[in-house]
């Protein structure tokens, strides 16, 4: 499978040079996500919103590389605040409870002090079935 680059459209990814996600062979690397909502430019002030938009634009990065949030193997959350992580606890559950990625909380400080959360993901391209 080639390299496909995938953008969401922020002006960041062209002035910082990244790509929103990244299908290579039969991953897709999501770049960190935070909770803009790229419709309009917003992001929310409450970080459980936060984090439901984050799998929103995760989902949509994901379903231009030809899979879904079913197929995640590897999340990282990161957040500026500890004490926000058990909050978004149900958000998590609604979005990967069927896929239950490998998972890893990074506690660190975010590019703009809007951010309360920012999500990365790891994601198969294509379903595979094992065989032990």
């Amino acid at each position: 499978m080639d390299r496909k680059l995938i953008s969401s459209g922020s002006e960041f990814e062209a002035k910082i040079g990244y790509s929103r996600a990244v299908v290579d062979g039969e991953y897709v690397f999501v770049s960190g996500t935070t909770g803009y909502n790229y419709d309009n430019m917003s992001i929310s002030d409450d970080v459980v919103e936060q984090a439901d938009q984050c799998f929103q634009n995760i989902a949509k990065a994901l379903a231009e590389a030809g899979t879904s949030l079913d197929q995640a193997v590897r999340v990282h959350y990161i957040l500026p605040e500890k004490t926000d992580f058990e909050p978004c606890w149900p958000v998590f559950s609604k979005y990967l409870g069927t896929a239950k990625p490998a998972a890893t909380v990074i506690i660190a400080g975010l590019l703009d002090d809007a951010m309360k959360i920012e999500i990365e993901i790891t994601a198969r391209v294509t379903e595979t079935t094992y065989s032990y």
